[in-house]
Order: C-alpha cells, then sequence, then structure tokens
C-alpha cells in the first residue's frame, strides 16, 4: 500500500488520470444467486460474503485500476435501517476497509473509503436536521479513517447541501484528502436544481481535494459537465466516472448500453478536459475499466482539446397530463378530509428544490399542491409551468390559483384552455395582489372580471363547452373551481353578500385565510347557516405553522385580516428555540376544534419549511 501523501503526490506529476475502479453494485447483483438472495444489503456482504466482495476488488485491479473503493456506499445508519443493521455501522465499514486492503496488497494502488448520500432528504425538504446528518457522515467516515483508508469518496450526491455536511464530516474526523462527487439528472442540474458550475465553486470552496462528477449518464453527459466545472473553478482536481449510459430495463433485466471500447474512447477525453481521476459507475465493468486502462497507456499525455465524440444528449419529451376530472373532487365526494398546501412557484428557472418539498409533502399524506400566482406581485414562474411539473414528476393533484387582476377577458379565456390543456382541473379564483405593491409597481392593474364573474365564466360556460361569446370551444372543460373566503371579516353582511355571488355563479369549495380562533369562525358559518341555510360547498379552513413570536407578531399586527390571540403569543414565547415546535402544535390543536365543521384543510407552510409542515400533514392523518 502507498501513504495517504503519496496519493496528492501522484496527482501533482501524473501526466494520465488514476483509473479507480468500477461499479461494485453491478458486480455484486451480477453474482449474487438464489441462495446469497437478492434483496440482501449490499455493504453487509463485508460480513456474511467476504469472499465475494474481495474477488470483485481483485477484478478491478487485475483490470488496471490504481485506486479501488470500499464496499460501503450505503454503509450508515439511515441506510442500515431499513435491512435492520443500523448498530453494524462500525463493523461493515472497518470489514470494507479489511477486505479492499487486503485486496490492494501486492498491488500498487490506493484504497478510499466510499461514503454514499444517507437516502433520506435534509430539511427544509426532509426530517433529518444537518447537524443530525453530520453525524450519521462522521460515524460511518470514523471506521473508514480508523480502518486505514489512504482517502475518503464522496459520491452520487444529488443535494449539494447534504455533500457539504459529509465534507465537514470528514474534515472534522481527519485530514486525509477528500474526493467530493455529485450526480446530474438528464437537464445537467442536479435534483435540487444546482448547475455543474455552482456545484463545482462551492465544493472548491469547501476544501476538498478533488471534485468531480459521478453516475448521471454516459461518458457524453459527464465530459460535457466535466468541462463545465473546469471552466467554473481552478486550483483543484478534477474526476469523471460516468455510468455506462442510461439503463434500459429489457426483459425484466437492467441493461446499460455504453460498451467497453466506447470507454475507451471517452478515457482519454476525459483526460483532455482536464480529469485527474477517472473510472466508472452504474453499468461499468471490469472489461469497461480494462478498455480505459488500455486506452490510457497508449497516451503519453493528454493535451486540452474540443471532442467532437458526441452531441450533448437531448432531454425527453415531456408527456402532456391526459383528460380527467379532478382527483380532489372524487376523494370530497367520497367523504374524504382533504389536506391542500400552498407552494410558491421559484423566482428563477429551477423547479427542483420545490419538486423536493412537494416531494416530501405527498408522502407525509397531502392529497392537493395549491401553487400560487405571483404572492404579493413579485415576479415568480408561471405557477401552470409549476402544476405541469408536478403532475409529471410526482403525480399530484394540484390546484392552480388564477387571480383576475391584469387579465383582460381574451386572455383569461386562452388562459383557461391552456390550463385545462395541461391537465389542470382544480382552480382556486381570487381577485390577485396589486401590483404596485410588487416588483412592477407600473404593472397594468386592471381587469375585466371580479372572482364571482370568473367563476360563471367557468361554471357556466366553459365547464359547458362554450366561450365567454357563447361559441363552441370543442369539449366541455372539467375545471372545480374554488373561492376565498375570510371565516372572520370585519363586516359579515357584506362578507356573506359576496359568498353568495359566488355560490350561485357556481363555486364548488371554498378556501379560507389562516383561522387562529375557530370559535370566531364557527360562529361565522353559524350566521350564514341561521339566514341561508347549510353551507352547499365543502370549507377547507386556512392552517399557518407558526414559526415563532416575531413571525406571530407580524402577522398580527401588519396582515390585513389575521388575529393572533395572545395566549398563542405567549406559548410561543415561552418555547423559546422550540418555537417552531410549538407552532405546529397549535396548528394541529386548531385543525382538531375545526374538524368537525370542516372538509379539509388549506396548509400554508412558512418560509418554505416544507419540514414542518410535512409534520402538520403527518399530524393530521393521525387526529
Amino acid at each position: 500500500m502507498t501513504t495517504p501523501t503519496s496519493f496528492l503526490e501522484h496527482l501533482s506529476g501524473a501526466a494520465l488520470p488514476l483509473l479507480a475502479d468500477g461499479a461494485m453494485g453491478t458486480r455484486l447483483n451480477a453474482r449474487l444467486t438464489r441462495d446469497t438472495g437478492f434483496d440482501l444489503c449490499f455493504d453487509a456482504l463485508n460480513l456474511t460474503h467476504p469472499d465475494l466482495v474481495m474477488d470483485i476488488h481483485h477484478e478491478y485491479l487485475a483490470a488496471g485500476a490504481q485506486l479501488i473503493q470500499t464496499n460501503t456506499f450505503g454503509a450508515n445508519r439511515f441506510k442500515l435501517a431499513a435491512h435492520g443493521l443500523e448498530d453494524k455501522v462500525n463493523e461493515i465499514n472497518r470489514a470494507g476497509v479489511e477486505l479492499a486492503k487486503r485486496a490492494a496488497a501486492n498491488h500498487i494502488a490506493w484504497v478510499a473509503g466510499d461514503i454514499g448520500p444517507l437516502g433520506v432528504r435534509l430539511a427544509p425538504y426532509g426530517r433529518v436536521q444537518p447537524e443530525q446528518a453530520r453525524q450519521a457522515f462522521i460515524e460511518q467516515a470514523q471506521p473508514l479513517v480508523d480502518g486505514g483508508v489512504a482517502l475518503l469518496s464522496l459520491e452520487t450526491f444529488s443535494d449539494l447541501a447534504e455533500i457539504l455536511e459529509a465534507i465537514q464530516a470528514c474534515q472534522q474526523v481527519c485530514s486525509l484528502p477528500v474526493i467530493a462527487s455529485m450526480t446530474f439528472t438528464r437537464d445537467d442540474r442536479t435534483l435540487l436544481g444546482d448547475d455543474p458550475a455552482q456545484v463545482a465553486r462551492a465544493l472548491a470552496e469547501a476544501g476538498v481535494e478533488v471534485i468531480g462528477v459521478n453516475c448521471s449518464g454516459g461518458p457524453a453527459q459527464i465530459w460535457r459537465i466535466l468541462r463545465q466545472m473546469r471552466q467554473a473553478v481552478r486550483g483543484v482536481w478534477l474526476s469523471a466516472k460516468p455510468n455506462a449510459g442510461w439503463p434500459e430495463q429489457v426483459g425484466g433485466r437492467i441493461l446499460y448500453p455504453a460498451n467497453p471500447d466506447y470507454f475507451g474512447e471517452y478515457a482519454l477525453a476525459f483526460c483532455q478536459a482536464g480529469a485527474s481521476l477517472v473510472g466508472g459507475c452504474c453499468g461499468t465493468t471490469p472489461q469497461h475499466i480494462a478498455a480505459m486502462r488500455q486506452a490510457l497507456d497508449q497516451q503519453s499525455g493528454c493535451l486540452p482539446a474540443e471532442s467532437e465524440l458526441l452531441m450533448p444528449v437531448e432531454l425527453e419529451e415531456r408527456a402532456v397530463a391526459g383528460d380527467s376530472p379532478s382527483r380532489m373532487a372524487q376523494k370530497l365526494a367520497q367523504g374524504k378530509f382533504i389536506i391542500a398546501v400552498e407552494m410558491d412557484p421559484p423566482r428563477g428557472l429551477a423547479v427542483e428544490k420545490l419538486l423536493a418539498g412537494a416531494s416530501l409533502l405527498a408522502e407525509a399524506g397531502a392529497d392537493v399542491i395549491n401553487v400560487a400566482d405571483s404572492p404579493m406581485a413579485r415576479m415568480r414562474m408561471s405557477p401552470w409551468a409549476v402544476c405541469q411539473q408536478l403532475h409529471h414528476s410526482l403525480d399530484i393533484d394540484t390546484t392552480l390559483h388564477f387571480p383576475t387582476r391584469g387579465r383582460n377577458l381574451l386572455r383569461v379565456q386562452g388562459d383557461l384552455l391552456a390550463a385545462h390543456a395541461l391537465g389542470i382541473r382544480n382552480l382556486f379564483v381570487v381577485m390577485g395582489d396589486p401590483t404596485t405593491i410588487g416588483d412592477y409597481p407600473e404593472a397594468a392593474n386592471n381587469y375585466d372580471l371580479a372572482p364571482s364573474g370568473l367563476v360563471k365564466l367557468i361554471k357556466q360556460h366553459f365547464n359547458l363547452g362554450r366561450d365567454h361569446s357563447g361559441s363552441e370551444i370543442g369539449q366541455p372543460t372539467q375545471f372545480f373551481v374554488g373561492c376565498a373566503l375570510n371565516l372572520a371579516p370585519p363586516d359579515a353582511p357584506r362578507e356573506i353578500k359576496t359568498l353568495r355571488r359566488k355560490l350561485e355563479a357556481g363555486a364548488d369549495f371554498l378556501l379560507t385565510q389562516p383561522v387562529f380562533q375557530p370559535e370566531l369562525a364557527e360562529a361565522f358559518l353559524q350566521r350564514y347557516r341561521d339566514e341561508h341555510g347549510e353551507l352547499p360547498v365543502p370549507v377547507f379552513a386556512g392552517v399557518l405553522p407558526l414559526y415563532g413570536l416575531r413571525h406571530a407578531a407580524f402577522l398580527h399586527h401588519e396582515v390585513p385580516g389575521i388575529s393572533i390571540p395572545e395566549d398563542l403569543q405567549q406559548r410561543l414565547k415561552q418555547a423559546g428555540e422550540q418555537a417552531p415546535a410549538q407552532g405546529v402544535k397549535i396548528a394541529l390543536q386548531l385543525i382538531e376544534q375545526m374538524k368537525p365543521w370542516i372538509s379539509g384543510i388549506y396548509l400554508m407552510p412558512a418560509f418554505q419549511r416544507y419540514d414542518l409542515a410535512a409534520e402538520v400533514v403527518e399530524g393530521c392523518r393521525n387526529l
């Protein structure tokens, strides 16, 4: 074995990239039999089938690999817990190091301690707090270091925040070199929307010795991302370890299309693009590594060049949602309690963080995501695009906020057709925030229809197959339309009069402002019943989890229509640093009080804390 220092010395003086191994998981899966089982924890094979793991290390070393990674990619407490092995973190990682060191004993090769993502989302898109994640990484890194690895390899991360926690954990445990490698989607962004340049700069600032890209697509995409990283940062070494192309399912098996010769060609392209470390990820075999070894051995060095091997991978076409009725309407018809959660569109192009938050909420039990349209008159992505992305990526029902402000009659009708074509069925009709309070105060504020008029246009024209003038639109739309309701209005008779207009126009459901005084809300509904009978449509009560005393004070003093009782503010004050958790508790208590007379809740997460919102969703389901 070489020393840790000589690894960096080799990178400094080498004319050619160092060659790493290929996919341990692919080889283990290929070697497993019915006797060993197909649902085993691959990392636990270090204990149960050490000879199998050793054999695969030997295969890659024989193919010419100069660096092998321990079989510990998923050996953290979260992933091992799925197999009931969370108490084996130290044992499995130490065994992984020992097997790799024994395999490399007769070779000039370095052993890298392999650390993958935790398999859980970090807050605010998941339940795991950053400090918990860092502790889990420390727990895994320590036995790898104690076992004697030459360096640590962080790979296949899709969340930049998570890999930064992993880097800090590694640096806290030791001073060994660290490789930090992330994976990207087909559009050359991480799952949370960071582009290669952003990733490269963040990893370089974190102080790792080698940054790179692995997994993702095939060599062509990795080459393209590598070049973007090289343009963004200087003074660090780069790593490239692609999959053997995009995986395909053939006859029940997952196959990778890129053959070894193709990998050999790209070994040189990676070198020309500035890589100091190359290897393979999912689908790559010892044959792929051998082809890369042969290609590199035929070169004395790599001159920078613009490779013309492949054009960028084209994005797959997005499917448009089909023609179907609202799932929310179906659930209400079945008497189910609905949980709707509001999300704001992004300010820029990236939707990945929003999708991650929506995924967490859906997993917690949310029925529908409400997508706001330019809240507070701030410029944001069109909510139609966000709704379509949610449909396509998560298959979750959405409600599109549809303000009348800023739209004339022609624009309104065209937008309705577009929304329906995108598969949107739930609409929440509102007036919309005045542009004078937003980013463009001089933008047009005029409109042709009030909310009740727009509801009438949708329910009594479009849903019957006609536009405003009575002309046919081809087929009836299937919109399920909601309107706003204030359950604690300063002028109750006026609010009831406005509500009657919306109901007569055909409103299907009502969403309320945040409710902090259920007794006042119930009194308003009782007044309506006394005057007009039972409300004929479901009511979703607004729920806004309070984040702290300052948040509550702002809402109470500066947001019209919201009044927060003194006793709730005192509870937040007494909670101190635990105020966010107290806010969740308050929200659940309010829901429990209102549940007998509402059909669902309309949850509004504060400060994009989707992890706290998910706690409310789960708690609501358990009431």
